[in-house]
């Protein structure tokens, strides 16, 4: 089964941990994917900018609208994210667990199932 591993990101929370603490944070992702590769569980990962640096488009009435920064006003936003086949959603509740965002306070890990995956070669 393939399962999504959301990384959530709050600033606050982030600018609140101390120089060290981000540092573990950083290093811990790395010992995650060295983990993850060398069981054939890691599909893909990727981290995502800033808010500040996206764009969200609109289409209203055939004419598109194209506005800065996220579409949402919240504290979270998605930072990254790890795809991951394993064999069951404990496993893939186990793999989360190890991220090192899922221990820090107010941080967590979303697992979710994917129901369906394409590719540019399907």
């Amino acid at each position: 089964m393939k399962f999504l591993l959301i990384m959530h990101n709050n600033p606050q929370i982030w600018d609140a941990l101390t120089e060290d603490e981000r540092d573990a944070v950083m290093g811990g992702h790395g010992a995650f994917m060295e983990t993850v590769t060398k069981s054939g569980e890691l599909i893909s990962t990727a981290a995502l900018a800033d808010p500040s640096q996206s764009a969200v488009v609109r289409v209203r009435d055939g004419i598109r609208a194209v506005t800065d920064g996220p579409y949402l006003e919240a504290k979270e936003f998605l930072g990254g994210y790890y795809l991951v086949e394993c064999d069951s959603q404990d496993r893939a509740l186990d793999l989360a667990a190890l991220i090192p965002d899922a221990g820090i306070d107010g941080l967590g890990i979303e697992v979710r199932p994917v129901v369906f995956a394409g590719t540019a070669d399907d």
